[in-house]
């Protein structure tokens, strides 16, 4: 545990300096400045960090007229320990194991120095307490993926009683889509789609009915559903298999009116509240089978994450 004094000025990080393919134009830093924290912040020494889609597309260039300058480190999710807390904050001291997606706000103004680094500065509000039963590897591959699906379940007034499909069943939203349908909202049905191999696992997480998109179209399904969530950009087709009246919520842009594209704003107040749920496994992140990948093959991490074919969080440990 890292004292005050033993804090570095510099540190370790992936580090990118120009826009392109994440694989090719992330770097190994050794030295880089180690972020300030202002009043309302806590500096993280990090132990385990998340790899989500958002951090390739923001190294294209996508956001760029509203993102951080270069050059970016990037990693949104963390999990780690508390070394020094900003003057206002109150609910975290020195030596708290907390998680978090770093960034309030996904794309607009992201922090420059993220989480794949080996500290990584957040604001109070937007982290929680890591759950005890929870490995920093398990809680690093929740905040960002469960904050999503949570959101944007209430942005489509999910409830007791209403039916879901869930398109991209096994990805690191997916997962937590189907867990809190199910075992938080109540949901009377649970759809999902995946490949032939991942059908197990949507089953395993309560899927009532997990369907494989590589042998059946989901929108020609007699069977229509209250909401539809789409995580992998098929707005359109998910227009077709909602009731009258039911709405698409999708993350994947673009996406066709009425569906609601929707984009999670980073609250530790939703890690709280699903707190019970994860302590008492009723809802748990899904790890990569090949995950975690140390800090050294962050690139190979990206690549992977990068094929569409993980299942569920990849993650990064041994951060120096």
């Amino acid at each position: 545990m890292a004292s005050i004094s033993s804090i570095p000025s510099h540190i370790k990080a992936w580090v990118y300096s120009e826009y392109g393919n994440i694989e090719e134009i992330l770097k190994f830093d050794p030295n880089v400045a180690i972020p300030d924290i202002k009043e309302d912040q806590v500096l993280i020494k990090v132990v385990a960090a998340a790899l989500n889609p958002v951090d390739y597309k923001r190294a294209f260039g996508y956001f760029k007229d509203i993102g951080s300058p270069l050059p970016t480190v990037p990693g949104y999710d963390v999990a780690g320990v508390v070394v020094k807390v900003g003057s206002e904050v109150r609910k975290f001291k020195v030596g708290d194991e907390v998680y978090g997606d770093v960034n309030e706000h996904a794309l607009n103004g992201a922090k420059s120095i993220g989480t794949l680094a080996e500290y990584t500065a957040a604001e109070e509000k937007v982290l929680a307490h890591k759950p005890s039963n929870l490995s920093f590897i398990e809680a690093a591959a929740i905040p960002l993926a469960i904050i999503t699906a949570y959101q944007g379940l209430e942005r489509v007034d999910f409830s007791a009683g209403k039916s879901i499909l869930v398109l991209g069943g096994a990805g690191g939203v997916g997962t937590f889509i189907i867990q809190l349908a199910k075992h938080v909202f109540g949901a009377s049905k649970v759809a999902a789609t995946a490949s032939t191999a991942k059908l197990d696992l949507l089953r395993n997480l309560g899927a009532d009915l997990p369907i494989d998109y590589t042998k059946q179209n989901f929108e020609e399904l007699t069977e229509k559903f209250d909401v539809v969530y789409d995580t992998v950009g098929e707005s359109e087709k998910a227009l077709k298999a909602i009731k009258e009246g039911g709405k698409v919520v999708a993350i994947v842009p673009p996406a066709t009116a009425p569906a609601i594209l929707f984009i999670l704003t980073s609250d530790g107040a939703v890690l709280e509240k699903l707190q019970p749920y994860l302590e008492s496994g009723k809802v748990k992140a899904v790890l990569d089978p090949k995950s975690p990948f140390p800090f050294s093959q962050t690139v190979e991490a990206f690549a992977h994450l990068k094929t569409n074919r993980a299942i569920g969080k990849v993650v990064i440990n041994s951060i120096p």
